[in-house]
């Protein structure tokens, strides 16, 4: 019908407009929508996480707790809490480094690979190997710089609260023995698979979806 309007000369626009107007809708009674909502949702897969991803997302609402009490009292109570500024400090620290190492395992920190996808293959896997091995040597580097910095400040206190500092240093030098850990779990899943991240990034990509 909208087709022999338009071939008798009604603009397309009314045509649209007509054929709209004639679409039939069902009624759904609001016992089918109340049912649609039974069905059960797909089960959450928390497989992919690993320890330090719950410890860092524990650490992160202790961070949350403490920002939140800070603003409260600031703001609301007029006489503001001071350790809660430090202590939330001190929980950022850990949120990065231990939120690093969640890069680390699964591949996400920056990296620039647009230079892989104009050398050849050979080429391409010395140079991905390459950076293995140095990122591998950076942190086994952090971890001893960490070993030597928390030697030196290991009898330091907070400042607000009663607590030895070197919690916090521990914690970053967790982190940094938990990349070398990762990176080395990653060097050993890259040399089985035949490449790396920086030479495929769409097969990790496929993983991920």
């Amino acid at each position: 019908m909208p087709a022999a309007r338009h071939a008798a000369g009604y603009p397309p626009t009314l045509c649209r407009m007509i054929a709209m107007s004639q679409e039939v809708h069902l009624q759904v009674t609001p016992e089918e929508i109340a049912h649609s909502f039974d069905e059960a949702p797909p089960a959450a897969d928390i497989s992919s996480y690993a320890f330090e991803d719950w410890v860092t997302l524990a650490i992160f609402w202790i961070m949350t707790g403490c920002v939140f009490l800070q603003f409260f009292t600031r703001y609301v109570l007029n006489d503001s809490y001071a350790w809660t500024e430090e202590i939330a400090t001190n929980c950022l620290i850990g949120v990065v480094f231990l939120g690093s190492v969640m890069c680390v395992r699964v591949s996400r920190h920056i990296q620039v690979d647009v230079l892989y996808h104009y050398l050849p293959g050979p080429v391409a896997r010395a140079m991905a190997i390459f950076v293995d091995l140095v990122r591998i040597g950076f942190f086994a580097y952090g971890c001893w710089l960490m070993w030597r910095y928390v030697s030196i400040v290991a009898h330091e206190r907070m400042v607000t609260v009663d607590l030895p500092r070197n919690i916090v240093f521990y914690s970053v030098m967790a982190g940094f023995v938990m990349m070398l850990v990762r990176s080395i779990q990653v060097f050993v899943a890259n040399q089985r698979r035949g490449y790396s991240v920086l030479e495929k990034p769409e097969e990790f990509q496929k993983v991920e979806g």
